[in-house]
């Protein structure tokens, strides 16, 4: 019996694009005010050639992805309640600019009753469709309550 009323191959997807707001207010919120995050003129000169965003607001956007299916997983009338139990194996692929539209998408690919977690693909794609981030999340399904 399922459960988290959620089936292998449901996707929920999530799409922002990221703006010069969602650096500065990341840095403040986490503190991370490295250069290549929010001075022009330094990031003009590296690899990149313009500020990139950070790692941990591009992976930010999966949060949403993984409410979703636990939003979805509770309509369906499931007594669990999700709660993370962390992101596997995190690969960053391509730098994030501003102004590039990100689409979160997050694949249930593995359920298991037994244990009360599920497994899912993660993926941040930008508006060409190229991939930026790639990993696993590991959700725990606990009784309500």
């Amino acid at each position: 019996m399922n459960t988290t009323r959620l089936e292998v191959g449901e996707t929920a997807t999530f799409a922002k694009t990221i703006t010069e707001a969602d650096l500065v207010l990341f840095s403040g919120l986490t503190g991370d005010f490295d250069p290549i995050h929010v001075n022009e003129d330094y990031a003009r000169k590296t690899v990149f050639g313009r500020r990139i965003a950070h790692g941990a607001l591009v992976m930010g956007l999966l949060s949403t992805t993984a409410s979703m299916m636990s939003r979805r997983s509770t309509e369906r009338g499931s007594t669990g309640v999700s709660v993370s139990l962390g992101y596997d194996r995190i690969r960053f692929l391509k730098p994030v600019f501003i102004q590039d539209t990100l689409t979160a998408r997050y694949t249930i690919e593995e359920i298991d009753e037994a244990q009360g977690r599920s497994r899912s693909r993660v993926e941040v794609l930008n508006q060409d469709g190229e991939l930026c981030l790639v990993g696993t999340h590991i959700m725990k399904w606990v009784k309500a309550g």
